[in-house]
């Protein structure tokens, strides 16, 4: 399990990618997994997601939109697969799609309309739980 991994090692990871064209959805991610102490970075679509993944820290995780425009969340993983440096981190889909997803290469699926507490207990299983003390004065 990812979370025993980045703990073991001494620190936790708590940077996630989120990659949504919705702009209200995408800021309310960010504020509330910044709350709980997470470093957030944010992305509007696909191609954008590709751009800030190679140029950011590595994540701990992905949380992506299957339905945006330039590139969808498909479009995204398949891109994603064929770097070497990004491949392995994991993904989770966040979508209002009517039929679950092909999951062969995420770890998770959450329905939109999204429930942040269940959403909040899978990002802890990768990213354990950051210590929210240290960015309070």
């Amino acid at each position: 399990m990812a979370a025993l991994d980045t703990q073991t090692s001494g620190h936790t990871c708590k940077s996630i990618l989120v990659v949504e064209d919705e702009p209200t959805i995408r800021e309310n991610l960010k504020m509330l997994l910044e709350l709980e102490g997470f470093s957030v970075y944010t992305a509007s679509n696909g191609e954008e997601g590709l751009k800030v993944l190679r140029t950011i820290p590595r994540p701990c995780l992905v949380l992506l939109d299957l339905l945006m425009p330039v590139m969808n969340g498909m479009e995204f993983m398949e891109a994603k697969s064929h770097e070497i440096t990004i491949a392995a981190i994991p993904v989770c889909f966040v979508s209002g799609v009517a039929e679950k997803p092909d999951m062969s290469k995420a770890a998770a699926f959450v329905k939109k309309p999204i429930e942040f507490g269940g959403l909040l207990k899978f990002v802890r299983q990768y990213c354990g739980i950051p210590n929210k003390e240290a960015k309070n004065p």
